[in-house]
Parts: structure tokens; sequence; C-alpha cells
């Protein structure tokens, strides 16, 4: 019915003139609260892709209009965004950022015939449990990223005590719970596994836990202003444990959480588009604006461009049209060239490791 009344809407705009010629696309994430870090990038991605689609001629013609959704990585905001978003026609939302936003929200846009591309909802379940064919990622996943995580610890650190801790979020307790398969499957026993509550300032407890037990190596399944703060206060515990995490870290903020504590943390993030040759000409738009396209821009973007290019080889934006060009089609993004399986994953390469040094991350060395 709302798709209906949404179409009756739409055919009032053609009377009434030229509005008619704009097509409503959204991306969603984290816009305020401790993770804004993150949609500040996805903003930034959506927004260039737009400027650069439209100035090309659009999508069959038309201009895109871009609408931006807030969900502060909470579950319920994100339904009510998803709700907002049906209710104002949009077609196409490149989000969410959360693993927990993004998996409830998706219900309303399989339910309102809107497509979803996640740029970096890592959790297999999000896929693997799709409720309809127009949910698709950009991005890697917590079962591939884990793989490469817990035989990397295993095999780098054979001799440490290995702890596993999570925030209890979807991403945060799949990444962790997926990277200590791993290393228990390598041969690892872990030497400690605990959850801890996101958004405090103190956790010194689960420091001096951390430091009575001896263990060298942490597995943090959570974001950077939580990992960040263990790290500090690992440090000023006089701990040497290296820091392991996943792509919640990929953004400068950890560094100013952190600052020299930072030093040598490791992460599992997936290869670099700033590093793609073909990408050069964008990185120096985008820094040209004063935006460092780390973490999750450049995957937004591409976001918008595969469902732009599926929609020009359709010729509409009518949803089934669409969901059947993004199954068949292999599209040029920033992130290469690529299309998606029959869950609707990206078929890009999996994941590489990094290191923080000197407040940037890049790819570790041997």
């Amino acid at each position: 019915m709302k798709r209906i009344l949404a179409a009756s809407t739409m055919l009032g705009v053609v009377v009434a003139g030229p509005a008619w010629a704009e097509i409503k696309i959204a991306t969603a994430g984290p816009m305020t609260g401790q993770y804004a870090s993150f949609g500040a990038q996805m903003k930034a991605g959506a927004e260039l892709a737009v400027e650069h689609i439209n100035a090309a001629g659009g999508v069959n013609g038309e201009q895109l209009k871009l609408e931006i959704g807030d969900d502060a990585c909470d579950p319920k905001q994100a339904v009510a965004v998803a709700n907002q978003f049906a209710g104002s026609g949009v077609v196409l939302v490149a989000g969410h950022f959360c693993s927990g936003s993004s998996i409830p929200a998706s219900a309303v846009y399989a339910e309102e015939g809107i497509i979803q591309i996640s740029p970096a909802s890592t959790n297999p379940v999000y896929t693997d449990e799709r409720p309809g064919p127009g949910i698709f990622r950009m991005c890697g996943r917590d079962d591939q990223q884990g793989e490469i995580a817990g035989q990397f610890i295993h095999e780098r650190f054979p001799d440490k005590k290995v702890a596993f801790i999570h925030d209890k979020t979807a991403y945060g307790q799949g990444l962790a719970d997926a990277t200590m398969a791993a290393y228990e499957a390598a041969g690892g026993k872990p030497a400690l596994y605990e959850a801890y509550t996101a958004g405090e300032k103190d956790y010194t407890a689960l420091v001096s836990k951390l430091k009575a037990e001896g263990v060298g190596v942490l597995h943090v399944g959570g974001y950077h202003t939580e990992a960040g703060l263990i790290a500090r206060q690992m440090r000023e515990q006089g701990m040497d444990t290296v820091l392991m995490s996943g792509d919640g870290l990929t953004t400068e903020e950890y560094w100013a959480i952190t600052g020299e504590s930072g030093e040598g943390t490791l992460m599992t993030f997936s290869p670099d588009p700033r590093k793609n040759p073909d990408a050069a000409p964008l990185v120096e738009q985008f820094r040209a604006k004063g935006v460092e396209p780390e973490g999750y821009v450049l995957y937004t973007y591409a976001s918008v461009q595969a469902w732009a290019e599926a929609a020009n080889t359709a010729g509409t934006t009518e949803f089934d049209a669409v969901v059947k060009a993004l199954n068949e089609g292999t599209f040029k993004t920033v992130l290469g060239e690529s299309g998606f399986d029959d869950k609707g994953d990206v078929k890009l390469p999996g994941y590489v490791i990094y290191e923080w040094k000197a407040g940037k991350y890049d790819y570790l060395e041997n």
C-alpha cells in the first residue's frame, strides 16, 4: 500500500512540474554519537558520488537527490530511519554502518521494495538471512575477517596468551567469535573471553584482569572509541600487550584517542582502495575538499556507483529490474571491477593485516 501511495504522490508531482526529474537515494549511519566519524565517512562518499553522477547526466537522464539518515548505530533508530526513507520515496539506501542497524533496517527495505547496499556492515547474518533479494553489501564479512585474524594471531604469536573481548553488538561479538573460532581451529587456546560495555570511559578493571592473566595479545571485537581507551589504559598500567581489532578502527580518530599508545595496533581491513591507481584522481578530489577518503568513504561512493550503473543498465529505477541488473552485472567502481554473488555479497578481495604507526594505518610489513 505504501508503494501505491508513493506512486500516486509521484503522479501528482508529474502534473506539478519539474520535480519529477529527481530520484531520491539515501545514506544512513551514525551521523551523531560516539561513532559519528564513520557517519561522516559515509556522508562524504555518498555526496561526491551523487555530485559526479549528476554532473555526468544523472541516472537515466534524471538527477539524484541525496537524503541523510542518522541512526546513531541504534537498531530502533535505524528502523525509524528506514521507515522515514520509505515514506519519502527513496529507491536506494547506501547504508547502514553498524550491522546491528543494517540487519533490522533491511526488513523494512525488503518490505518496501527499496534496494539496500551496505558499504560497511560485516556481520554474516546481514546477507545469510537477508529478508529479500534487494539486500547487498559492498564490503567483506566477519567470517572472512575473523579467519585471517585468527590464523595470523596463532602464527605470529605462538607463545603469547591471547584474550578475546567484544562489545556485545552484532558486529563486535560476531567479529570476536569468528576470530576466536579461527584461532582455536589453528590450535590456539584462548586465555580469556569476555564482554565489555560500549560507551564507558574507564576500563581499568578489565585491563587489570588482562594484566593479572598475563595476556600478551588482545583481540577486540568492537569500535575505535572503546578499543582506543583500552589501548591507552593498558599502557598506563605498564602493559606491552599487542591490541588487534578489525575494520572498526579505520578512522584517524582512533589515534586521537590513543596518541602514542596506539603505536603497533594491528587490525584487519580490506585492501586500501586509496592505493588503487585507478582511484588516484578521485582520492585527490576528496582531499581537495578537505576529506581524507579513509575507512568507508570510497566504499559508500562505490555502493552508489554500482546501483547507478545497474539502474542505467536496466533503463529504470524500478526495484525488480535493478535487482536483476545488480545480480547479473559487473560494475566498474572505485574499488575495482566486481559484482555480487547469490547472497548479495560483493566479489572483491578479502582482508589484509594493517598496523598503526605515527597516527596512520598502513599494510603490515613482512
